[in-house]
């Protein structure tokens, strides 16, 4: 049966393919932009020791470093994911 409110021909929405990823639908933006809130520059430049961070910190050069470097996102997004929980459990 197809959905009236769909054009024919059209393809119906795809369901979100990662429910259960935190991450999904989340922008390295975002992730630096609320870190930055929660933990401080300071405090984000002791976790995750890069001199982004360190010296002169923005977000937009912060995105620029992390775009470029796996490895640093990948400690990036493992924080974001511990501050997650550390929100959750203070709740």
């Amino acid at each position: 049966m197809s959905d009236p409110t769909l054009p024919s021909g059209a393809p119906a929405p795809k369901p979100a393919t990662q429910p259960r990823n935190p991450l999904h639908g989340v922008t390295l933006e975002a992730m630096v932009t609320q870190l930055a809130d929660f933990y401080g520059w300071d405090g984000l430049a002791q976790r995750v020791p890069v001199r982004c961070f360190a010296l002169d910190p923005s977000v937009a050069s912060s995105l620029k470093f992390l775009r470029k470097t796996p490895w640093a996102r990948e400690k990036v997004e493992g924080l974001y994911l511990f501050m997650l929980r550390e929100q959750r459990r203070v709740r």
